[in-house]
Protein backbone atom coordinates (compact mmCIF):
# COMPACT_ATOMS: atom_id res chain seq x y z
CA UNK A 1 0.00 0.00 0.00
CA UNK A 2 1.29 3.42 -0.90
CA UNK A 3 1.70 6.00 1.89
CA UNK A 4 -1.06 8.55 2.42
CA UNK A 5 -0.22 12.06 1.25
CA UNK A 6 -1.00 13.95 4.43
CA UNK A 7 -0.64 17.37 2.85
CA UNK A 8 -3.62 16.63 0.60
CA UNK A 9 -5.68 14.53 3.04
CA UNK A 10 -8.98 15.25 4.77
CA UNK A 11 -8.88 13.89 8.32
CA UNK A 12 -11.71 13.34 10.81
CA UNK A 13 -10.73 12.75 14.45
CA UNK A 14 -13.11 11.73 17.25
CA UNK A 15 -12.46 12.83 20.81
CA UNK A 16 -10.51 15.76 19.42
CA UNK A 17 -11.07 18.32 22.18
CA UNK A 18 -8.19 17.25 24.41
CA UNK A 19 -5.46 14.70 25.06
CA UNK A 20 -4.46 12.32 22.29
CA UNK A 21 -7.17 13.62 19.94
CA UNK A 22 -6.03 17.22 20.19
CA UNK A 23 -2.35 16.29 19.86
CA UNK A 24 -3.18 14.20 16.78
CA UNK A 25 -5.18 17.01 15.20
CA UNK A 26 -2.27 19.40 15.72
CA UNK A 27 0.18 16.89 14.22
CA UNK A 28 -1.96 16.36 11.12
CA UNK A 29 -2.46 20.11 10.69
CA UNK A 30 1.31 20.65 10.95
CA UNK A 31 1.71 18.07 8.16
CA UNK A 32 -0.66 20.13 5.99
CA UNK A 33 -3.83 18.07 6.28
CA UNK A 34 -7.35 19.47 6.39
CA UNK A 35 -8.52 18.43 9.86
CA UNK A 36 -12.00 18.15 11.36
CA UNK A 37 -12.50 17.13 14.98
CA UNK A 38 -15.56 16.02 16.91
CA UNK A 39 -16.09 15.59 20.62
CA UNK A 40 -18.86 15.14 23.16
CA UNK A 41 -17.41 17.88 25.38
CA UNK A 42 -16.97 20.85 23.14
CA UNK A 43 -16.85 24.59 22.90
CA UNK A 44 -18.08 25.45 19.45
CA UNK A 45 -15.98 27.69 17.21
CA UNK A 46 -16.86 31.42 17.42
CA UNK A 47 -20.07 32.21 15.55
CA UNK A 48 -21.22 28.60 15.22
CA UNK A 49 -24.88 28.17 16.26
CA UNK A 50 -25.36 25.76 19.17
CA UNK A 51 -28.14 23.84 17.43
CA UNK A 52 -26.39 23.37 14.11
CA UNK A 53 -23.37 21.07 14.40
CA UNK A 54 -22.37 21.40 10.77
CA UNK A 55 -18.65 21.79 9.97
CA UNK A 56 -19.20 23.56 6.67
CA UNK A 57 -16.62 25.71 4.92
CA UNK A 58 -14.52 26.13 8.02
CA UNK A 59 -11.44 23.94 7.51
CA UNK A 60 -8.54 24.59 5.17
CA UNK A 61 -5.30 22.70 4.60
CA UNK A 62 -3.03 22.95 7.61
CA UNK A 63 -5.80 24.02 10.00
CA UNK A 64 -8.22 22.43 12.46
CA UNK A 65 -12.00 22.83 12.33
CA UNK A 66 -13.74 21.98 15.56
CA UNK A 67 -14.26 20.36 17.91
CA UNK A 68 -17.79 19.88 16.58
CA UNK A 69 -20.47 18.12 18.65
CA UNK A 70 -20.15 14.35 18.32
CA UNK A 71 -21.48 11.48 20.41
CA UNK A 72 -19.75 8.41 18.98
CA UNK A 73 -22.28 6.12 20.69
CA UNK A 74 -25.01 7.59 18.49
CA UNK A 75 -25.16 6.44 14.87
CA UNK A 76 -27.11 9.58 13.92
CA UNK A 77 -24.65 11.94 15.62
CA UNK A 78 -21.71 10.24 13.91
CA UNK A 79 -23.54 10.25 10.57
CA UNK A 80 -24.16 14.01 10.79
CA UNK A 81 -20.51 14.93 11.14
CA UNK A 82 -19.44 12.44 8.44
CA UNK A 83 -22.08 13.72 6.01
CA UNK A 84 -21.16 17.33 6.63
CA UNK A 85 -17.41 16.81 6.25
CA UNK A 86 -18.03 15.00 2.95
CA UNK A 87 -20.42 17.75 1.84
CA UNK A 88 -17.73 20.29 2.70
CA UNK A 89 -14.71 18.59 1.14
CA UNK A 90 -16.04 15.74 -1.01
CA UNK A 91 -14.22 13.03 0.92
CA UNK A 92 -12.66 11.69 4.11
CA UNK A 93 -9.21 10.20 3.55
CA UNK A 94 -8.28 9.38 7.15
CA UNK A 95 -10.50 8.60 10.12
CA UNK A 96 -9.00 8.48 13.60
CA UNK A 97 -11.36 6.68 15.99
CA UNK A 98 -9.83 8.12 19.13
CA UNK A 99 -12.74 8.80 21.53
CA UNK A 100 -12.66 6.60 24.60
CA UNK A 101 -13.41 6.38 28.31
CA UNK A 102 -11.57 4.51 31.08
CA UNK A 103 -13.43 3.99 34.37
CA UNK A 104 -11.35 2.41 37.13
CA UNK A 105 -12.24 0.28 40.13
CA UNK A 106 -13.29 -3.17 41.22
CA UNK A 107 -15.25 -5.09 38.57
CA UNK A 108 -18.00 -6.18 40.95
CA UNK A 109 -18.53 -2.61 42.16
CA UNK A 110 -18.84 -1.00 38.71
CA UNK A 111 -22.46 -0.05 37.86
CA UNK A 112 -23.94 -1.71 34.78
CA UNK A 113 -24.68 1.65 33.17
CA UNK A 114 -21.02 2.69 33.47
CA UNK A 115 -19.93 -0.61 31.90
CA UNK A 116 -22.40 -0.01 29.05
CA UNK A 117 -20.96 3.46 28.48
CA UNK A 118 -17.45 2.00 28.31
CA UNK A 119 -18.44 -0.61 25.73
CA UNK A 120 -20.59 1.82 23.73
CA UNK A 121 -17.87 4.48 23.50
CA UNK A 122 -14.83 2.24 23.13
CA UNK A 123 -16.34 -0.40 20.84
CA UNK A 124 -19.56 0.87 19.27
CA UNK A 125 -17.86 4.20 18.62
CA UNK A 126 -15.40 2.35 16.38
CA UNK A 127 -18.14 0.31 14.71
CA UNK A 128 -20.18 3.41 13.89
CA UNK A 129 -17.16 5.20 12.46
CA UNK A 130 -16.05 2.24 10.35
CA UNK A 131 -19.51 1.55 8.91
CA UNK A 132 -20.14 5.20 8.08
CA UNK A 133 -16.76 6.11 6.59
CA UNK A 134 -15.47 2.93 4.94
CA UNK A 135 -18.02 2.90 2.09
CA UNK A 136 -16.81 6.36 1.00
CA UNK A 137 -13.17 5.30 1.20
CA UNK A 138 -13.82 2.10 -0.76
CA UNK A 139 -15.65 4.10 -3.44
CA UNK A 140 -12.65 6.40 -3.86
CA UNK A 141 -10.24 3.45 -3.81
CA UNK A 142 -8.05 4.79 -1.02
CA UNK A 143 -8.23 5.60 2.66
CA UNK A 144 -6.97 4.75 6.12
CA UNK A 145 -8.63 4.31 9.52
CA UNK A 146 -6.78 4.32 12.82
CA UNK A 147 -8.52 2.75 15.81
CA UNK A 148 -7.11 3.84 19.16
CA UNK A 149 -6.85 0.64 21.14
CA UNK A 150 -4.46 0.18 24.06
CA UNK A 151 -1.95 -2.26 25.46
CA UNK A 152 -4.91 -3.03 27.70
CA UNK A 153 -6.16 -4.81 24.58
CA UNK A 154 -3.29 -7.28 25.03
CA UNK A 155 -2.56 -7.22 28.77
CA UNK A 156 -5.27 -7.68 31.44
CA UNK A 157 -5.12 -5.11 34.25
CA UNK A 158 -6.97 -5.44 37.57
CA UNK A 159 -9.20 -2.44 38.15
CA UNK A 160 -10.18 -1.94 34.52
CA UNK A 161 -11.82 -5.21 33.51
CA UNK A 162 -14.55 -3.78 31.25
CA UNK A 163 -12.08 -1.30 29.74
CA UNK A 164 -9.82 -4.30 29.05
CA UNK A 165 -12.74 -6.08 27.38
CA UNK A 166 -13.49 -3.08 25.17
CA UNK A 167 -9.86 -2.77 24.06
CA UNK A 168 -9.45 -6.50 23.41
CA UNK A 169 -12.56 -6.14 21.23
CA UNK A 170 -11.09 -3.10 19.48
CA UNK A 171 -7.95 -5.05 18.56
CA UNK A 172 -9.98 -7.97 17.20
CA UNK A 173 -12.39 -5.74 15.31
CA UNK A 174 -9.51 -3.88 13.67
CA UNK A 175 -7.74 -7.06 12.58
CA UNK A 176 -10.88 -8.67 11.13
CA UNK A 177 -12.07 -5.58 9.24
CA UNK A 178 -8.56 -5.04 7.90
CA UNK A 179 -8.64 -8.51 6.31
CA UNK A 180 -12.08 -7.87 4.80
CA UNK A 181 -10.71 -4.74 3.12
CA UNK A 182 -7.86 -6.47 1.28
CA UNK A 183 -7.66 -5.31 -2.31
CA UNK A 184 -9.82 -2.19 -1.79
CA UNK A 185 -6.98 0.30 -1.30
CA UNK A 186 -8.30 0.97 2.22
CA UNK A 187 -6.52 -0.05 5.42
CA UNK A 188 -7.27 -0.14 9.14
CA UNK A 189 -4.60 0.05 11.84
CA UNK A 190 -4.72 -0.33 15.62
CA UNK A 191 -2.50 1.88 17.76
CA UNK A 192 -1.85 0.45 21.22
CA UNK A 193 -0.37 2.91 23.72
CA UNK A 194 0.82 2.08 27.19
CA UNK A 195 -0.23 4.47 29.97
CA UNK A 196 -0.61 7.98 28.53
CA UNK A 197 -0.27 11.24 30.45
CA UNK A 198 -3.82 12.52 29.82
CA UNK A 199 -6.95 12.97 31.91
CA UNK A 200 -7.80 9.27 31.42
CA UNK A 201 -4.88 8.37 33.68
CA UNK A 202 -5.41 11.17 36.20
CA UNK A 203 -4.99 9.94 39.76
CA UNK A 204 -3.10 6.83 38.64
CA UNK A 205 0.48 6.37 39.80
CA UNK A 206 2.61 6.46 36.66
CA UNK A 207 6.23 5.55 36.03
CA UNK A 208 8.31 2.76 37.46
CA UNK A 209 8.47 -0.41 35.39
CA UNK A 210 5.22 0.43 33.60
CA UNK A 211 6.12 2.62 30.58
CA UNK A 212 4.38 5.97 30.29
CA UNK A 213 4.13 8.08 27.13
CA UNK A 214 2.86 11.52 26.17
CA UNK A 215 -0.07 12.29 23.88
CA UNK A 216 2.39 13.59 21.28
CA UNK A 217 4.08 10.17 21.19
CA UNK A 218 0.77 8.51 20.37
CA UNK A 219 -0.01 11.16 17.75
CA UNK A 220 3.32 10.47 16.08
CA UNK A 221 2.49 6.76 15.95
CA UNK A 222 -0.91 7.49 14.42
CA UNK A 223 0.67 9.57 11.66
CA UNK A 224 3.28 6.89 11.12
CA UNK A 225 0.59 4.32 10.30
CA UNK A 226 -0.60 6.59 7.50
CA UNK A 227 2.78 6.07 5.85
CA UNK A 228 3.40 2.42 6.72
CA UNK A 229 -0.22 1.13 6.76
CA UNK A 230 1.02 -1.22 9.51
CA UNK A 231 -1.64 -3.42 11.12
CA UNK A 232 -0.66 -2.77 14.76
CA UNK A 233 1.65 -0.26 16.40
CA UNK A 234 2.58 -0.32 20.07
CA UNK A 235 3.61 2.87 21.87
CA UNK A 236 6.41 2.62 22.91
CA UNK A 237 7.38 0.31 20.07
CA UNK A 238 9.25 -2.23 22.19
CA UNK A 239 5.96 -3.25 23.82
CA UNK A 240 5.13 -5.04 20.57
CA UNK A 241 7.32 -7.85 21.91
CA UNK A 242 4.79 -8.49 24.69
CA UNK A 243 2.96 -11.24 22.78
CA UNK A 244 6.20 -13.17 22.22
CA UNK A 245 7.34 -12.59 25.80
CA UNK A 246 4.00 -13.70 27.22
CA UNK A 247 4.08 -16.87 25.14
CA UNK A 248 7.62 -17.86 26.11
CA UNK A 249 7.71 -16.90 29.79
CA UNK A 250 6.27 -19.18 32.51
CA UNK A 251 3.00 -17.78 33.84
CA UNK A 252 4.29 -17.64 37.43
CA UNK A 253 7.21 -15.47 36.33
CA UNK A 254 4.95 -13.21 34.26
CA UNK A 255 2.64 -12.81 37.25
CA UNK A 256 5.56 -11.78 39.42
CA UNK A 257 6.79 -9.33 36.78
CA UNK A 258 3.35 -7.78 36.42
CA UNK A 259 3.10 -7.41 40.19
CA UNK A 260 6.49 -5.70 40.35
CA UNK A 261 5.42 -3.38 37.52
CA UNK A 262 2.34 -2.40 39.53
CA UNK A 263 -0.32 -3.71 37.17
CA UNK A 264 -3.02 -3.19 39.84
CA UNK A 265 -2.78 0.60 39.76
CA UNK A 266 -6.35 0.80 38.52
CA UNK A 267 -7.43 -0.37 41.97
CA UNK A 268 -5.39 2.22 43.85
CA UNK A 269 -6.06 5.42 41.90
CA UNK A 270 -6.36 8.69 43.84
CA UNK A 271 -10.10 9.41 43.73
CA UNK A 272 -9.62 13.10 44.52
CA UNK A 273 -7.09 13.65 41.74
CA UNK A 274 -9.33 11.70 39.39
CA UNK A 275 -12.59 13.41 40.37
CA UNK A 276 -12.90 15.81 37.42
CA UNK A 277 -12.51 12.98 34.90
CA UNK A 278 -14.82 10.64 36.81
CA UNK A 279 -17.49 13.33 37.05
CA UNK A 280 -17.29 14.00 33.31
CA UNK A 281 -17.85 10.32 32.47
CA UNK A 282 -20.61 10.04 35.08
CA UNK A 283 -22.44 13.05 33.65
CA UNK A 284 -22.44 11.50 30.19
CA UNK A 285 -23.54 8.14 31.57
CA UNK A 286 -26.45 9.65 33.47
CA UNK A 287 -27.55 11.66 30.45
CA UNK A 288 -27.80 8.44 28.44
CA UNK A 289 -29.84 6.72 31.14
CA UNK A 290 -32.26 9.66 31.54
Amino acid sequence: MKPMDLSHSVVLITGGARGIGLATAQAFATAGATVYTGDLDTTLPPGAPDASPQPRGSAIAGSISGPWPLDVTSHDSFARIVDNVIADTGRIDILVNNAGVMPLGHFLEEPDELSRTTLDVNLWGLIHGLRLVLPHMIAQGNGHVVNLASMAGKIPFPGMAVYNASKYAAVGLTAAVRRELRGTGVTVSAVLPSAVRTSLSSGVRLGGLLPTVDAADVAAAILRTCHTRQAEVAVPRWLAAWKVLDGLTPSSLMTLGRRLAGDDRGLTADATARAAYTDRVATFTHSREA
